[in-house]
């Protein structure tokens, strides 16, 4: 459920379609911000911040001076600004289009298109966007958990959900399988844990591959 306003960054060197883009958004409820260009939006986006309970989402042209709109996707990948990306193309630009989505844009929009259809990829962009969030707050938590891990015991966490053995742990680490047990006991402990499921949860949760 959206608690919050959605902000929609429009990124177009027309001003036209800018405002007209403004228009008919923030008749949907939507906050809008306008850019000029994608230097315009790196520079006040990274001056300004964003508010991470806030859902949101870029709307950008393809064709712009200064930097287009596949190197304005490259450099928000760069900068790690992770805001799904909606695509807008010129007829004969599709082909472009296509690199966009398979860099990560989750959609693009061939000119002219009617407002259901932007209204569509905006909602999808703005439930992808609490869906990432919601998957880093997930992944933050269960890093925390395993903070509170030693070294040892995160060896020995990473080479249990990678399906190994006590004997083999104690291989591998150079430790003995009895003191192998005391550290598996001391990780089930710590994360308050029941089962080897559970282990192999957090570990995906927090991102953590394992050792294989």
């Amino acid at each position: 459920m959206v608690l919050s306003r959605p902000v929609i960054h429009v990124v177009d060197d027309d001003p036209a379609i800018r405002d007209s883009l403004a228009f008919l958004l923030e008749q949907e409820g939507m906050r809008v911000i306008l850019y000029q260009d994608g230097q315009d939006f790196l520079a006040r986006l990274i001056n300004s911040g964003s508010d991470p309970a806030q859902p949101a989402c870029i709307l950008t042209d393809l064709l712009m001076p200064e930097i287009d709109g596949l190197q304005f996707q490259a450099h928000l990948e760069s900068r790690g600004i992770d805001l799904p990306l909606i695509m807008m193309t010129a007829h004969g630009q599709v082909p472009s289009a296509v690199r966009a989505m398979k860099a990560g844009a989750i959609d693009f929009l061939e000119k002219p298109f009617q407002d259901t259809q932007l209204l569509e990829a905006i909602s999808r962009a703005l439930i992808t966007c609490m869906q990432r969030r919601r998957q880093e707050e997930i992944a933050s938590a269960a890093a925390s958990r395993l903070s509170i891990l030693t070294q040892r015991e995160q060896e020995v966490f990473d080479l249990l959900v990678a399906g190994h053995s006590n004997k083999e742990i104690g291989r591998v680490l150079g430790i003995s399988p009895r003191t192998v047990d005391v550290h598996r006991a001391h990780v089930f402990h710590k994360l308050e844990v029941d089962t080897l499921p559970d282990l192999v949860r957090l570990s995906m949760d927090s991102g953590r591959s394992g050792v294989q």
